[in-house]
């Protein structure tokens, strides 16, 4: 079992940068898939970008592909997501989240484990 813990996020304008972190207590971040996803009010959660600890893969939802960056950190069994070039689409709740399948689950229902959310408001 793990526990994540999220942080960072907030007010931005189009075209700034926030780096959100997502602090995993219990097993290490290496013995899961460990994803983003994104909420915008009335609309679905959606996947944003993945990492694979192991052989450190990563998948990226196309319309952030260049401006977010997912990283991981073993010893602080943290990851991360640096967004950058920000758009006001990019508003949502983000979310980290952690699975144990052995392939990169691109549907929320593929993640075990969730962290509380983080808001991020991108104004023009």
């Amino acid at each position: 079992q793990v526990q994540l813990v999220q942080s960072g996020g907030g007010l931005a304008q189009a075209g700034d940068s926030l780096r959100l972190s997502c602090a995993a207590s219990g097993r290490p971040i290496s013995s899961y898939v460990m994803g983003w996803f994104r909420q915008a009010p009335g609309k679905e959660r959606e996947f944003v970008v993945a990492l694979r600890r192991s052989g450190g893969s990563t998948s990226y939802r196309n319309s952030v592909k260049g401006r977010f960056t997912i990283s991981g950190d073993n010893a602080k069994n943290t990851v991360y997501l640096q967004m950058d070039s920000l758009k006001p689409e990019d508003t949502a709740v983000y979310y980290c989240a952690a699975s144990l399948m052995n392939v990169t689950p691109f549907t929320a229902k593929g993640y075990d484990y969730w962290g509380q959310g983080t808001q991020v408001t991108v104004s023009s």
